[in-house]
């Protein structure tokens, strides 16, 4: 009876407060539709359009052509699109136990040293905030038949390989330096991880006479997990984008032994005007994107720990 008198006597909103209510809504859709309006013309309208293109014979010039699934059942029995798959699986298989070793590595070094931390880590940091083109270039200057890495190898009486013209080469060259450009975000993340560990647990765990392996096992992983899921999966995914490092270093040879999907995305783009196949390319980059992704996410609950 309460509620319903209530209900009865409450007085409807003046027309000032009517006015102010609409005038709220009209500022929140004006500073809103920036945002939404970007997000549209650049985000949403591309998807849309890459599953339409993807459905068509869309020549840069010239007629286009309904073809439905034609572009996709073509790539999946493409000779060089499997080859192309397999080196972004391959790339990625050693791109990403190497950083993450490399990083971890780095970073519990660091958290070991009293003093210089952060001058390390800017150091270290360095080549993520270094033009990739740069890199690229010392890069191909060392892996030269008569470059740095040559020279260091010929006194120790050691025959340098052909790096970049060499197929069992090209990819592991450019997995070392694709390490080399990245490792420092994830040695920063990790470092992060390793400052939050409280002391009293190291120094509980080093009473109880744990050796520091087991220690790293039993105390360190477990601590800093989270973090090494995140850096594991945001380290898988930009790995199956790989683009600039085989486009500038290897130009996905020799014989596509280094072509990446990325790069085989921009060739039928760009170099055969393809955008059809290129589109459908793209669609099976984002399956396999998600696929892992999902792994990873349905895997997660038997290594990390959330808890504290």
């Amino acid at each position: 009876m309460t509620r319903t008198a209530a209900r009865a006597t409450r007085t409807p909103p003046t027309p000032g407060a009517r006015r102010r209510r609409r005038s709220d809504s009209v500022a929140a859709a004006a500073f809103t539709s920036p945002a939404f309006i970007g997000l549209t013309a650049f985000t949403l309208f591309p998807i849309v359009m890459s599953v339409v293109v993807s459905l068509w014979s869309w020549p840069a010039f010239g007629d286009r052509e309904f073809l439905g699934l034609a572009n996709y059942t073509d790539l999946l029995t493409s000779r060089q699109f499997r080859r192309v798959i397999v080196n972004t699986v391959l790339y990625t298989g050693l791109y990403l136990p190497l950083n993450i070793i490399v990083s971890l590595g780095l970073a519990i070094w660091i958290s070991t040293m009293r003093r210089g931390r952060q001058t390390l880590r800017v150091i270290f940091f360095i080549p993520v905030v270094t033009p990739i083109v740069a890199q690229v270039l010392v890069w191909r200057l060392m892996y030269q038949p008569g470059g740095a890495i040559a020279g260091v190898l010929a006194p120790l009486g050691i025959e340098a390989p052909n790096f970049l013209g060499d197929s069992s080469w090209a990819m592991i060259s450019m997995v070392v330096m694709s390490v080399w450009q990245g490792f420092g975000y994830n040695m920063l993340i990790f470092s992060a991880a390793l400052d939050q560990i409280p002391q009293s647990v190291q120094d509980a765990a080093s009473v109880d006479g744990v050796t520091p392996l087991q220690r790293f096992r039993s105390v360190t992983l477990p601590m800093i997990s989270p973090m090494m899921f995140f850096a594991t999966t945001m380290t898988l995914i930009t790995s199956f984008q790989v683009f600039a490092q085989p486009y500038l270093l290897t130009g996905g040879g020799p014989g596509n032994a280094t072509e990446t999907l990325v790069l085989f995305i921009y060739r039928e783009g760009f170099s055969a005007f393809s955008l059809g196949s290129a589109a459908a390319a793209g669609w099976f980059l984002f399956a396999l994107i998600l696929l892992v992704t999902l792994v990873q996410f349905l895997g997660q609950k038997k290594w990390v720990h959330y808890d504290s």
